[in-house]
This record gives C-alpha cells, sequence and structure tokens, in this order.
C-alpha cells in the first residue's frame, strides 16, 4: 500500500454491531474495542458517541430561546470577551469563560508565535495536504458524510466547505491568532458554533442517532482533529516538506489548545506530541469510525473537482489535470485500499516525478536548514504568502454567522 496515511482499508466487514442500545450499530462493537484497547479506552469512546458539545450545545438552546439578544452577546463576547459583556447570557457566559482560559499544560507562548514550523512548507502544499489529505479523510466518516446530505450540504456546498476550511485553518495558524479576539480565535469559536448548529438541525431532519452517534460527537471530532495534525503532516513529509522533532512537537502543542478552543475533549487528543503517540489514538478512534459508504464516495468526488478547480485559478493548472493529481495525492496520502473505494485513479507518471521531486525537496531542506537565516527566510515567505493568499474574502464564511446555511437558524 503507497502512502503514509493511517486509514484502515476500507471494504472489510465492520465488527459485528451490539445489541447494547448505548453503543451505535454503525460503529462497531464495544466488546471488539474492548478486546483490542483495554475496557478504560472502550469507556472513553463510549462516552465520546454519545456526547456533542455541551458547552456550544447549550448556547445554541439559548439562541433559540433567546433569538437576536443571546447571538448579540455572543458575537460580542467572542471578539472582545466575557469581561466586555453586561448580564450575559449563562450559557453564553460558561462558553466564553471556557475559551478564554488555557488548557491544562499548555504553553502561553503557543499564542503569540503559533505553529511556525508549519509556515516552513510553502501554502500550495499545505492547500494539497488539507485537501487530498485532511478533508479527504475527513469525508471516509460515514456518520459526517450523513450528516452532510442529512443537512444540505453533501455536493453543492463543496467549493465553499473548501474554501473556508481552509481559510480557517490558516487564520487560525498566523502567529497571535488564538489570542482571545484575535482573527484565528474568533473563527474558531465561530467555526465551534456552526458544529453545534448543525448538531441540532441534523436532530430536527432524521439523523440517525442509534446508527452514528450523536451529530458530530466527540469521536468525530477527535477524529478530525487528527486529520489536520497526522493526516496532514504525514501528507506533507510524503512530499518532501517533514518536520524535526521538536517541530512536530511545537505543531501538536499548537494543536492542543485549538482543540480546547473547538470543544474537543482532551482526554481524547491532550498530551501528543509526536505521531507515535497520534497514531494510537487514531486508531482506537478508526474503529469506531465505521465503513465507508456512498455518501463518502460522492463526497470525494465532489471535493476532487472542487480542487481542480482552485489549481485552475491558483495555478494556472487546467481542470484535468487538477483532477488527476488530487486523485493521485488521494490514493499516494491514503492508501490504495481506500483510494479504490473512493473511486480515486493511479498515475505512474505522476508517482514517478512526485517521488523524484520528495527527494529533491528533501535534500534542499537539508542544506537549508544548516542556514538559520536562510531557513527563516523561507518561512517569513510562506507566511507572507499565506497572508496574500487570505485576503478579503469575497462573502462571509458560513461559520461567521454561526449557521449551517445562509439565512435564519433552522430548527
Amino acid at each position: 500500500m503507497t502512502g503514509s496515511g493511517v486509514s484502515a482499508h476500507v471494504g472489510t466487514p465492520a465488527p459485528a454491531a451490539t445489541t447494547d442500545p448505548e453503543w451505535p450499530t454503525g460503529r462497531g462493537s464495544r466488546a471488539a474495542v474492548v478486546a483490542q484497547f483495554g475496557e478504560s479506552r472502550a469507556a472513553l469512546v463510549e462516552r465520546a458517541l454519545r456526547t456533542g458539545d455541551p458547552l456550544a450545545d447549550a448556547v445554541v438552546e439559548e439562541i433559540h430561546r433567546g433569538g437576536a439578544d443571546v447571538r448579540t452577546h455572543l458575537d460580542h463576547g467572542i471578539r472582545h470577551g466575557l469581561a466586555s459583556l453586561t448580564d450575559p447570557p449563562p450559557a453564553v457566559a460558561a462558553l466564553l469563560a471556557d475559551a478564554e482560559r488555557l488548557p491544562p499544560g499548555a504553553d502561553p507562548a503557543v499564542l503569540d508565535a503559533g505553529p511556525t514550523a508549519s509556515f516552513t512548507s510553502p501554502t500550495i502544499v499545505r492547500i494539497l495536504s488539507l485537501s487530498a489529505g485532511a478533508l479527504l479523510r475527513t469525508y471516509e466518516s460515514p456518520s459526517i458524510a450523513v450528516l452532510l446530505a442529512t443537512t444540505g450540504r453533501l455536493v453543492e456546498a463543496a467549493p465553499r466547505r473548501l474554501d473556508e476550511t481552509g481559510r480557517w485553518l490558516l487564520t487560525a495558524a498566523l502567529p497571535g491568532g488564538l489570542h482571545p479576539g484575535a482573527p484565528g480565535y474568533v473563527a474558531t469559536l465561530q467555526v465551534r458554533m456552526l458544529h453545534a448548529h448543525m448538531r441540532r438541525l441534523a436532530r430536527t431532519r432524521g439523523y440517525d442517532e442509534r446508527t452514528h452517534g450523536v451529530p458530530i460527537n466527540q469521536v468525530d471530532l477527535a477524529r478530525t482533529w487528527m486529520d489536520f495534525t497526522l493526516v496532514s503532516l504525514r501528507a506533507e513529509e510524503s512530499l518532501g516538506f517533514g518536520m524535526t522533532s521538536s517541530e512536530l512537537a511545537e505543531v501538536y502543542r499548537f494543536w492542543a489548545v485549538l482543540a480546547h478552543l473547538l470543544g474537543i475533549d482532551l482526554d481524547l487528543v491532550g498530551g501528543i506530541t509526536d505521531h507515535a503517540q497520534a497514531a494510537r489514538v487514531d486508531a482506537l478512534l478508526q474503529a469506531v469510525t465505521g465503513p465507508l459508504g456512498t455518501q463518502s464516495r460522492v463526497l470525494a468526488t465532489a471535493l476532487v473537482e472542487a480542487m481542480a478547480q482552485r489549481l485552475d485559478e491558483l495555478l494556472r493548472i487546467p481542470r484535468p489535470i487538477g483532477r488527476k493529481l488530487i486523485e493521485y495525492l488521494g490514493r499516494r496520502f491514503h492508501g490504495d485500499a481506500v483510494a479504490d473505494d473512493l473511486g480515486l485513479r493511479p498515475s505512474l507518471i505522476l508517482e514517478v516525478a512526485t517521488n523524484l521531486t520528495a527527494v529533491v525537496v528533501r535534500a534542499r531542506r537539508r542544506i537549508r536548514r544548516r542556514d538559520p537565516e536562510a531557513w527563516e527566510r523561507a518561512r517569513l515567505a510562506n507566511l507572507a504568502a499565506t497572508l496574500d493568499l487570505l485576503g478579503a474574502p469575497e462573502q462571509d464564511a458560513l461559520y461567521e454567522v454561526h449557521r449551517p446555511e445562509p439565512g435564519p437558524v433552522a430548527g
């Protein structure tokens, strides 16, 4: 199997479903998880499958009871802090108080610097690892695919979802981006609230919790966290843009703060500083993800097409070539079994070219690392390119209005 992703083979039978009503039937069986990972880890993921984001979910309920006033308090508090509010709604106050504190063990310096090592790779490489790496694996999850179908965002919203995810991620990673009130902090809490609104909307539209667990539950959130860390970073490594152990630890420490802001239980992802630790947790999450389904293939096709369009716009790569490139990279990053199930075609020419390019990139990075000034100049150039790419958006992102779709909140 090619590629360095940790995705489980798709198409193999899932463990027999349990009859325990507390365990979602589409998530394998508790007995199988106990046998592989032990009772304590099974109890952890059982709780995670039944838990959304209590703090954000409570705010959504306040919004639906209190309307515009609650939303105004929330928006102002996200941008200007809890202390700026007079008599805030209780759930809004609880969410902001939690978001404004650092998680246990976090280094305040992470807020100032951000994941500096992330900018040692060109922006286009990060975009490729985000799309063909992180997002493609996110869409392998049947619960995520079903949720997007249930809320009406399966295919038609794919280009916008790609752009908005990239904008959020790049904004959050900017130096100082996660300080309360900074653009990355604001965007991250807005993404968190969008998740909460989608969770409520899915429940009003017949999302099957007995099969998949709570919509956007803690397993789904933690697995997506792995997509943006372990999967994405390994994707970049496979292209020659690897990091040192200290650089990886820095990036994972940054993502621990981001996990806290996104409402992800740090019992699932806290304390991770390298790929080996991340892979062990990811194996547990994969064991309760469920087999890839038809909607995942539809999502993958839509993502490939959306990314081919962006490559045309950004680099003037013709769409047919861009489509082949994203399909090949998906195969490289996730392996042949997953790629076959997603309908991603191989390309021997691209494989040879990418392997040769990766060798050259690794050699150049080794040489450049020997000159700290040259290394820093390259990093700052990549940071400047990211800022230029972000620019001014053509329209507000859906997460900026805390809604699953434009217009009034459904449900």
